[in-house]
């Protein structure tokens, strides 16, 4: 599918591995849409899409241990309105190694959240990219990399690119994930969550409903604003297909990019299908100063800072 994107990580990642005896801690980050282009629907009912992931350093952790059966709990961000049972994605990532691998699917699963739960940050498929990496190296599968974001396309959209990270070209309907070099540089966010999240399916059928045109047309420009490192022309180039539904459906979103761009944001934007709304900053000061001023405002639930790019789902 793709050639790895860390050379080091996934060079160990790729060797020969025996089953572990004790816990496999695994921990992934959510990511970003710095481009989100939406077109027609599919025949399999998915949009076509044209997107630019970016794997940003706030984290869920998975811990897997031997079991008899195979077994999900969970603590931290909204982990009350999930479902611990087969139709969790966890569960589905574990069972679909395993029918893959001819093991039994055999685990006790822990899920430690703090990626909030339908906030267009990918915190499901981020879990899901978590639970196959943690069951390979639990059980000894000794499953590529490539191999593991295989097994991910057939269960969701993003959570190809979640095993692997860093930053990202996608195409079908998101799980076809092509890497993109951007030279070690780092980029500085702010997230403003919102009170409550929004269903994926509603703002793509809220998207549909509008017949908005396209905005964000081909990334070539984003692109080369990611190799040319530089924040202000990076701003520029950042475009979001479904911020229109989002905004239609929680038009109280419109005052959370003002907040941010009157704080000093370089650029404002919602995050895939939203609610969350992300900023650019210049630099780690900048995103500290900003997150302070979008605090003190009270715009939104909660205030964050984060780095990408960053690897995906690893094992610590």
């Amino acid at each position: 599918m793709t050639e790895p994107l860390f050379s080091d990580d996934d060079e160990e990642f790729d060797r020969p591995r025996l089953a572990a005896h004790g816990p496999v801690r695994v921990r992934v980050p959510a990511k970003i849409n710095l481009h989100l282009h939406v077109g027609p629907t599919r025949p399999d009912g998915f949009h076509e899409l044209t997107t630019v992931y970016h794997a940003i350093g706030l984290y869920d952790e998975i811990t897997a241990r031997r079991g008899d059966t195979l077994t999900l709990t969970m603590e931290g961000e909204g982990t009350g309105h999930l479902s611990l049972g087969e139709d969790n994605l966890v569960i589905r990532a574990a069972r679909a190694l395993a029918a893959e691998t001819g093991h039994d699917p055999h685990a006790r699963l822990h899920l430690k959240k703090q990626i909030p739960i339908a906030a267009g940050l990918a915190g499901g498929s981020a879990d899901a990219a978590a639970a196959l990496v943690a069951c390979d190296q639990l059980w000894g599968t000794g499953l590529s990399r490539d191999d593991l974001a295989g097994i991910a396309a057939t269960l969701g959209s993003d959570i190809p690119f979640l095993v692997l990270g860093g930053t990202a070209l996608g195409t079908g309907r998101g799980e076809l994930v092509s890497p993109i070099l951007t030279g070690g540089h780092a980029w500085h966010w702010v997230l403003a969550v919102a009170e409550e999240g929004l269903s994926t399916p509603t703002v793509y059928r809220t998207f549909d409903e509008l017949g908005a045109q396209s905005e964000a047309g081909p990334p070539d420009g984003l692109l080369a604003a990611l190799r040319q490192k530089d924040p202000d022309v990076l701003a520029a180039h950042l475009a979001n297909d479904l911020q229109a539904a989002a905004l239609h459906l929680r038009p109280e979103l419109r005052g959370v990019l003002d907040a941010g761009l009157d704080a000093g944001a370089l650029a404002a934007l919602v995050s895939g299908s939203g609610p969350t709304c992300v900023f650019l900053a210049e630099d780690a000061r900048h995103a500290a100063l900003l997150a302070a001023d979008l605090e003190a405002s009270d715009c939104c639930r909660a205030v964050r800072t984060a780095v990408g790019p960053v690897p995906g789902a690893r094992v610590l």
